[in-house]
């Protein structure tokens, strides 16, 4: 069974070290998984381990949990579990302001004030440190307490009140960076209205609506609850998942989705989603699941961090010893220069910088109807070398429409399309609905053929007006024995440009020929363009259809290759090899049909996922609307995000090395230290918050 905890201070990588040592090696539980961005700890345990179990392990650990139901009882109360951070840090400010003034006028009393800096500073600090020591682990508190009680030591009351205080800031930006990345994410949330209004009974909170109720979305109005329109008509802005700027027409029978805005008319919908399984709400769901999975730059920092500190420590004791020792120096000025090295280890801003960069860049991408399931995705698009995409529904908008219509022998195009029409009208062919859709465009009346008849994969006959006529594919036609070599040139001709040809004739003669074909996505070869002018070496198109209907789309968007008639396994294979020629690879398909190739490619992208369950699912990306021009967005997003991480990193370990030369040769202080950390701390938190911005 699963347990959820809303943990107090779960706000890094070392909270999260703290939790499994004292969780992971209980006997009963199983796994542990974290969100740290809504400080939530999920435990995998058997029937005999219980809650409180487990918030007495925590509590042992030195942190404190509560059961997730209980969290809004615990965000609720307490002024000081919300603003202690702050308070500290001000009080901690204020008594260092006056001291320096009672400093510089030589009072003795400065020191006492210098005190009440460092306790306020360190409030947060020291018992973390202690934690720290318990479980043998150095971290960043502990340094900073060594630092502090090392400077006091030596008698420099100023520069540990200073290390405290500055220490304290930088705690509370990075307690600061958290929340507002959380902030970021709960702003989804707030999509969701609270309330809907049910036909015949009145408002109702979402959560009380159950499937299959009718509700009513006035204009204006957030949608509700997922739904599909029973009456009326409206246009539907899907901003707020699809990122789409133009509203959608909406007509009875379409869906609409939790979270979008009803712009025109009055609708009637009927509920088809609770409120917990919406496509929002799997949106914000997985949103925050991403959290735990994290990016490869991201565990690099935290596996680092576990290196350097130690040996930071063990350079601090060289500097603080050896010079002594071996050539007789003072003792005061070369432990002064161990403490200033300590305050330069601490990994603050390398450890902050990129979980902050990841949260905002997997924020941006929701809002931009692009929902990424984790850090390492978000990395991967920025690597891309090469794509392949499926051709039905991704290239293709997947719906059929007729192209040309070709009248034959004396007939015209509306005697053409009444004949196809009623021949066709019990058909559900896809190709034949393309046919009944627009003879309804053209105004022909809906009229059905008499003593209908099918022969199953080639056509139908009927009975029209009197006249018996058959319909069918170009086989069809073949063993009607009426196809002329005029006619088998024309039907070459359409079917080399890759439409389907539908046959209509009489026991006379074929009456014409009208031809079908799905058509390219509006814009489709300038994206492409964009996706190779992104980087991407070899854009490849993989699809089941024939020869010629494959090479006629690859002429019209532009792909490199297009490879035809593949089963789901030769799509696989085709992706494999892919893979071994340019190693990172994407797969863009339904998220259903090409589920297999997907899972082959480095990473799978779901083309228009919203309201497809299994796409969400399958898909390590998904592209919540039909929209491929978000494929070149996500790659200069990936590459953005992955360039402020590697800047943020650069700039956090090279102004370490600076002040760790100048701590070594004396010239940097302990206060220099604290404060390069500390500003590098808040540099790098705005330069990962700036992926928020569009």
């Amino acid at each position: 069974m699963k347990l959820l905890f809303k943990v107090v201070g779960l706000d890094c990588a070392e909270e999260i070290s703290i939790l499994k040592k004292a969780l992971a090696k209980r006997k009963g539980i199983s796994d542990l998984e974290f969100d740290v961005l809504n400080a939530k700890m999920i435990v995998t345990c058997d029937e005999k381990i219980d809650a409180k179990m487990i918030i007495a392990w925590v509590k042992e650990g030195g942190m404190e949990a509560f059961s997730w139901s209980d969290r809004e009882k615990l965000e609720k109360e307490g002024f000081w579990k919300k603003q202690g951070r702050l308070v500290t840090t001000l009080l901690s400010g204020l008594f260092l302001v006056v001291a320096i003034f009672f400093h510089a006028k030589g009072s003795p009393f400065a020191d006492r004030l210098y005190f009440f800096a460092i306790l306020f500073g360190a409030y947060f600090v020291v018992p973390k440190a202690f934690r720290a020591i318990k479980r043998m682990q150095p971290d960043m508190n502990l340094l900073m307490v060594i630092a502090i009680v090392g400077a006091i030591a030596i008698d420099q009351w100023f520069e540990g009140a200073t290390v405290a205080f500055l220490f304290s800031v930088a705690l509370l930006l990075e307690h600061w960076s958290v929340g507002r990345a959380r902030r970021a994410v709960a702003a989804l949330m707030d999509l969701t209205p609270t309330v809907a209004h049910v036909i015949d009974v009145g408002d109702k909170g979402v959560e009380e609506v159950e499937v299959g109720t009718r509700i009513l979305v006035r204009p204006g109005e957030k949608v509700p609850l997922d739904g599909v329109i029973e009456k009326g008509n409206t246009s539907i802005n899907q901003a707020p998942i699809t990122g789409e700027s133009i509203p959608v027409s909406k007509e009875e029978g379409d869906e609409v989705y939790a979270g979008t805005i009803n712009e025109e008319g009055a609708i009637e919908c009927v509920v088809t989603k609770d409120a917990n399984d919406t496509t929002l709400a799997r949106i914000i769901h997985l949103v925050e699941e991403a959290q735990s999975r994290r990016a490869n730059s991201q565990q690099w920092v935290e596996k680092f961090a576990k290196v350097y500190t130690p040996i930071m420590i063990c350079i601090a004791i060289i500097v603080a010893l050896l010079p002594p020792l071996m050539f007789g120096l003072e003792w005061a000025t070369w432990f002064y220069r161990a403490l200033v090295i300590l305050v330069i280890a601490c990994p603050c801003a390398l450890v902050i910088s990129t979980p902050v960069s990841i949260v905002s860049g997997l924020t941006a991408a929701a809002r931009a109807g692009v929902l990424i399931k984790g850090g390492m995705f978000l990395e991967m698009p920025g690597k891309l070398a090469a794509l392949a995409l499926d051709k039905t529904g991704t290239l293709t908008y997947g719906k059929p429409e007729v192209q040309q219509i070709v009248p034959l022998n004396g007939h015209t195009e509306e005697e053409l399309l009444q004949r196809a029409a009623a021949l066709e009208a019990p058909s559900e062919h896809p190709l034949a609905r393309a046919i009944l859709k627009y003879a309804v465009e053209k105004g022909i009346k809906g009229e059905r053929a008499e003593n209908f008849q099918i022969t199953k994969g080639k056509g139908a006959e009927g009975t029209y007006r009197g006249t018996r006529y058959w319909i069918g594919s170009h086989r069809f036609m073949h063993e009607m024995k009426q196809e002329t070599p005029e006619i088998h040139k024309v039907a070459l001709d359409l079917e080399d440009a890759g439409h389907s040809i539908i046959a209509i004739g009489n026991d006379r003669h074929v009456c014409g020929l009208i031809s079908v074909a799905d058509q390219p996505r509006k814009n489709v070869k300038e994206i492409i363009q964009e996706i190779k002018k992104a980087g991407v070496m070899q854009v490849v198109m993989l699809t089941g259809d024939n020869k010629p209907a494959a090479e006629a789309i690859a002429r019209l968007t532009g792909v490199d290759e297009a490879q035809s008639e593949l089963l789901p396994e030769d799509k696989v294979d085709a992706v494999e090899r892919l893979k071994s020629k340019w190693n990172q690879v994407a797969m863009i398909g339904d998220g259903i049909n090409d589920a297999p190739a997907m899972a082959a490619a480095s990473f799978g992208i779901a083309m228009g996922a919203m309201g497809t369950d299994a796409a969400i699912e399958t898909a390590d990306i998904a592209l919540m609307a039909d929209d491929l021009s978000k494929i070149p967005w996500l790659i200069r997003h990936s590459r953005r995000s992955l360039q402020i991480i590697k800047q943020n990193i650069i700039f956090a370990l090279g102004l370490k090395a600076v002040f760790l030369a100048l701590a070594i040769f004396g010239i940097a202080s302990l206060w220099m230290a604290i404060a390069a950390d500390t500003g590098a701390s808040l540099l790098v938190v705005f330069n990962g918050l700036r992926l928020l911005k569009r």
